[in-house]
């Protein structure tokens, strides 16, 4: 069973997470409010949010790395397969258990284009893949790991700053993506 999303600046009762959460999210969106509409903010917030979609941003930065530098060459592949089974045990298992409505948008006009996803909220896919991808980036390649877990951070952040999630999808998002990343490390190695 799911709950009806909470309206901006109201606790829901009923949310899937109890009030505590529903009133976390709620003072992440107030605070996002504060930003949204600043065109440049817009632009990245709404333009990361697209490019992360399918995963299609960590395989850019994964293949252009390898570009740069050939060493990591080999960690394309591996990011890609890696990457592919995170996304299955997110968006095909996990969020199959939760169930959670996403943030009504009905209200917002959008600036920008957005693809609307059709599953569950939780936990946020972006943010998963993200914290993930960053992982596997990283190993490796530890001196811009301020890099690749900046740029996670941001892509998790525009999920709910485009109103697509919840903050605490985010940070479930962000938890299994760092459990899947330590995991995907161990079991296949640089």
């Amino acid at each position: 069973m799911t709950a009806a999303p909470a309206a901006a600046g109201s606790v829901a009762d009923d949310q899937p997470f109890g009030p505590t959460v529903a009133r976390f999210d709620d003072a992440v969106d107030g605070a996002l409010d504060r930003l949204r509409g600043n065109p440049v903010a817009d632009r990245v917030f709404y333009g990361l949010s697209e490019a992360a979609n399918f995963s299609v941003l960590w395989y850019g930065l994964a293949v252009a790395r390898a570009v740069v530098s050939p060493k990591y060459r080999r960690d394309v592949v591996r990011l890609a397969v890696c990457v592919g089974v995170e996304s299955l045990i997110v968006n095909q298992g996990i969020k199959r258990l939760f169930r959670r409505d996403r943030p009504d948008r009905t209200d917002h006009v959008d600036p920008h284009r957005l693809r609307s996803p059709q599953t569950s909220s939780f936990p946020s896919g972006h943010a998963s893949s993200a914290v993930f991808a960053a992982a596997l980036l990283t190993d490796g390649d530890r001196g811009r790991r301020w890099l690749w877990y900046g740029i996670a951070a941001l892509v998790a952040t525009s999920r709910p700053y485009v109103r697509i999630h919840h903050a605490s999808d985010v940070v479930g998002g962000a938890v299994v993506g760092g459990v899947l990343g330590l995991l995907a490390r161990r079991l296949w190695p640089r």
